[in-house]
């Protein structure tokens, strides 16, 4: 399994890399400037946090290392990989109907909440892989 050593990277993609599901203690890494944007990331085996200019973006429990995370008007989407199955929370516009996708399936419809949250469970224990994660209007 691959993991974010430097804990969180800029790609090529135009995304951004985060987390790792693999640390035995807590690391964060703040004030990672991104595209006019400052990030900050928590993580370790059971907690990974994403923030964006002081706001919520990501949450993962247990912890995760995600891949290529491109966030756009539309939506966000991403690979993601851990150890065992994942509750994991985005930040997106608040209460918003999206359509979700979690690896080749199509998991339907769901809607944030007042504060733009939306919850999901990704199965990744078994995967070699990362498993594609894609959120969207």
């Amino acid at each position: 399994m691959a993991v974010v050593e430097q804990l969180i990277r800029a790609e090529e993609n135009g995304g951004i890399s985060f987390g790792n599901h693999l640390l035995q203690e807590k690391q964060k890494k703040e004030d990672f400037e991104y595209a006019g944007d400052v990030y900050k990331v928590k993580t370790f085996q059971t907690m990974t946090k994403l923030e964006k200019n002081g706001m919520f973006l990501y949450e993962s429990e247990p912890g995760t290392s995600v891949f290529c995370f491109v966030e756009t008007e539309e939506g966000v989407s991403f690979l993601v990989e851990g150890k065992e199955d994942a509750q994991i929370t985005v930040g997106l516009q608040e209460d918003t109907e999206y359509d979700v996708k979690i690896g080749a399936e199509d998991a339907g419809k769901m809607r944030t909440n007042l504060g733009g949250k939306l919850s999901l469970s990704v199965e990744l224990s078994g995967y070699e892989e990362a498993v594609a994660v894609k959120i969207s209007r």
